[in-house]
């Protein structure tokens, strides 16, 4: 500020011929940041200008005729520090969403900054005030005040837009993440099950063999069962702890499919995009649809255009296709990568299987299809695969209740 106004201060026009009134641009600036910073204190800030401008032009009087003229610039000094004193005491910085307000209050701040500077220039250089320089002062300080709002405006509005930006993209992060919890919950949930009915079976065979008198069989089959009871016990308190660790987002766990859709396909193009992939995404979205449960439905869609990205080589297309038929709604995910082999496709939707290996050989869990399917079975739907080959590429086709996916009540 104290470098930016004195140089523009010297952009100056005098709009009477002959007479000592003459206009800069520096008050557009100095008006300007004020506004837009956030830190700076007005007063502060009317104080430092005010001496920066009356320094650097008495300097530059030096410089330019070899004298100090100390009575004719020092009065400037009082029109920054009237302007930003009443900046401060009008608490102009917090009226932002008043626009029309902010432009008024500019625009007498600075004619009573300029009255006080030509106040002070008549009883030190005798410098004449008259009607006219009073009108032209008003006429400059609108268009001045309002130049400014508009710039400010311009400036709040494209910041507004890029918060929004940014909330987008934390809100699809969020929800990318909730969804992989989803995933992690439900195989978490699968687990316990699991260990579960291992514990009564081991109960089971431990009361047989301790019915045919084998005591050391017995105690080892109940020491497991007791262990698998642990282990289901912990699997639900990490459970309860996602849980609460979801419940802490507030997210709505229902959301328009075509906001689903978005999301997953605007992560997805980013991880194609990582990949080193050009992927063409269309959506298809045809029917009437209520909100949908987010977290599920994006954990399944995310899962199968992940596999279509992973599938393509270099440059393809992925197509999403929407319908809602009567009581299910129908998912569509159609690429045109290297399809699945003929051997392969009795084994995909099996726990553990999978074609994927990383560049150190180590292979993918294999539960993407697998979690899909339970989950779309939980919700008594259905997956198939449609086709699959070099030729065509893959589509897989999800079918679920639209019941099972709506709000309760």
């Amino acid at each position: 500020m104290i470098i930016a106004v004195p140089i523009t201060g010297e952009l100056k026009f005098y709009p009477l011929s002959g007479a000592d009134l003459r206009f800069s641009m520096s008050t557009t600036v100095f008006f300007f940041i004020l506004l837009w910073s956030r830190k700076i204190h007005p007063v502060l800030a009317g104080f430092l200008t005010g001496s920066a401008v009356v320094c650097f032009r008495i300097i530059l009087d030096k410089v330019q005729v070899g004298s100090f003229d100390f009575p004719n610039h020092f009065p400037v000094f009082f029109y920054y520090m009237v302007f930003g004193m009443f900046f401060h005491i009008l608490k102009v910085k917090k009226l932002y969403h008043q626009p029309l307000l902010i432009g008024l209050l500019g625009m007498v701040l600075e004619i009573m900054g300029n009255f006080t500077e030509m106040t002070i220039r008549h009883f030190t250089i005798d410098m004449k005030m008259t009607t006219s320089s009073f009108l032209i002062i008003v006429g400059v300080a609108i268009i001045r005040s309002f130049f400014v709002l508009g710039f400010f405006n311009t400036i709040l509005v494209w910041e507004t837009r890029l918060a929004e930006e940014q909330q987008r993209k934390r809100t699809e992060e969020i929800l990318l993440l909730v969804s992989n919890l989803y995933v992690e919950m439900f195989q978490l949930e699968k687990s316990a099950k699991d260990a579960e009915n291992l514990t009564s079976t081991c109960y089971a065979i431990y009361r047989d063999l301790k019915a045919l008198n084998n005591p050391n069989q017995a105690q080892a089959i109940l020491k497991i069962a007791g262990e698998l009871h642990e282990i289901k016990k912990d699997n639900q308190r990490i459970y309860a702890g996602l849980s609460k660790l979801m419940a802490k987002e507030k997210l709505d766990d229902f959301m328009n499919i075509r906001e689903i859709i978005s999301v997953a396909t605007i992560s997805n193009k980013n991880y194609s995009e990582l990949l080193g992939k050009t992927i063409d995404f269309q959506v298809r979205i045809s029917g009437e649809h209520p909100e949908y449960r987010t977290f599920i439905l994006l954990s399944l869609i995310n899962n199968l255009i992940a596999n279509a990205v992973e599938a393509i080589h270099q440059e393809g297309q992925i197509v999403v296709t929407v319908k809602r038929v009567q009581d299910l709604v129908k998912i569509t995910i159609k690429d045109n990568g290297n399809g699945i082999s003929e051997k392969n496709k009795v084994y995909i939707f099996e726990p553990g299987f999978t074609t994927k290996f990383d560049q150190a050989g180590i292979a993918s869990n294999g539960i993407g299809l697998s979690y899909t399917k339970n989950v779309i079975e939980n919700l008594d739907g259905n997956i198939h695969l449609i086709e699959s080959s070099k030729e065509k590429g893959t589509t897989f086709e999800i079918q679920l209740p639209v019941l099972k996916l709506m709000k309760k009540g």
